[in-house]
């Protein structure tokens, strides 16, 4: 069938239907990453967007129960250059084309992603609608103009959870059979608790593997009932749209923030954080979406290549003077991460629990539970890997 996308500067790509049948509408955005692409779909930091693969072929590899990071796809739309018609791996419960249609994501393939790449890091990221059948480019035009605009968008309040729950490692298809609790010493886990702005399940993973028992709260909860549990430390998670519009969520992070407990934050939950320390944010012209990024440490000048999914970032100019810079991309020399001078407060823009992407970042969880172990004395804790 034949499908097309249309962009709001009156561009349009004729090509294939992929999934399911109807409209998409969202941000068209791009990610570099080469694999993955399960993992992209189901990150709902995507909510909004209708996302375009660089790598020419997607799908060879099928679709895994274990490869989800929600419970369902959260992109607004796909983009491809090439669908693969088959999945070759053991561990595939079926084709990406099949999976799209079950879960109702309507995509498109066999167009030059590389025009609509150059096209979206010339011009910046643009509303667009995917359309299929027999559908006119100037009616999908037309409407990817009159869709709202990222910036001002609360869109965590769309995938943020309804109420609070304990994350069960042991019901996790990824997590189970193939990961272990560390041996702490015969000493409890530390509690954290967890804002869902969005939050990829690879975080919690990732905090449980490091000795971590975890209660996730939705995004509106009052700080209050977070401190009511009397957690070893609070963290912010990943999510999507503009952050400026979280005004209940920035309120909950100076309260958190005047408790002197340790807090960390990924993506969003950096945003979130930075803007509660007195910072402020602007909209990337096409943002940082892939898992090849370059990013200095400050503090011991290695670099690390790392997983990113943002299209917001801190402003330089803003930054408080009690708070340090302490990651910036090499790429274009944007905060990529901040810390307080006298609070056990830290947060990065990029993803270090991966899933897809490099692992060269996953000592920012160490180093969260190195801090909380600071306030209750040492306690033994290694990963299993």
């Amino acid at each position: 069938m034949n499908a097309i996308l249309a962009l709001e500067d009156g561009t349009w790509y004729q090509g294939k239907s992929v999934g399911a049948r109807g409209v998409a509408t969202g941000e068209v955005v791009f990610n570099t990453s080469m694999t993955g692409y399960q993992e992209i779909l189901t990150d709902p930091s995507y909510a909004g967007q209708i996302v375009t693969m660089t790598c020419p072929q997607i799908g060879n590899y099928g679709v895994a129960e274990a490869d989800v990071e929600s419970l369902s796809p959260q992109v607004s739309g796909f983009v491809m250059r090439e669908e693969s018609p088959i999945a070759s791996n053991w561990r595939a419960s079926g084709t990406l084309g099949d999976y799209l249609a079950t879960h109702g994501i309507v995509a498109i393939s066999e167009i030059d992603t590389r025009a609509l790449t150059r096209r979206l890091r010339t011009v910046g990221v643009m509303r667009g609608v995917i359309g299929t059948g027999s559908v006119a480019p100037e009616v999908l035009v037309s409407q990817a103009q009159s869709l709202p605009t990222m910036e001002g968008s609360d869109l965590v309040r769309l995938v943020t959870c309804d109420e609070p729950f304990d994350w069960e490692q042991d019901n996790d298809p990824v997590a189970s059979g193939f990961i272990s609790q560390p041996d702490r010493g015969g000493r409890q886990m530390l509690r954290v608790a967890a804002y869902d702005f969005g939050m990829k399940r690879n975080i919690l993973r990732r905090l449980t593997n490091y000795g971590c028992e975890v209660r996730v709260f939705p995004a509106t909860t009052p700080a209050t009932e977070l401190l009511a549990i009397e957690p070893d430390g609070i963290f912010f998670s990943n999510g999507p749209g503009d952050p400026a519009p979280l005004v209940y969520a920035v309120d909950n992070a100076r309260t958190v923030m005047e408790q002197d407990i340790p807090v960390f934050g990924i993506c969003l939950g950096h945003q979130v954080l930075g803007l509660a320390m007195g910072a402020k944010t602007y909209k990337l012209k096409f943002g940082h979406r892939g898992g090849n990024h370059p990013v200095k440490n400050l503090a011991t000048e290695q670099v690390e290549i790392t997983s990113q999914n943002h299209g917001f970032a801190i402003d330089p100019d803003s930054v408080p003077e009690d708070v340090q810079v302490t990651h910036v991309n090499l790429y274009d020399g944007t905060i990529e991460g901040l810390a307080y001078d006298d609070r056990p407060v830290s947060c990065v823009q990029y993803h270090p629990e991966a899933s897809p992407g490099p692992h060269d970042a996953d000592y920012l969880f160490a180093n969260f539970i190195a801090v909380m172990e600071s306030r209750i004395g040492p306690v033994p804790a290694q990963p299993k890997k």
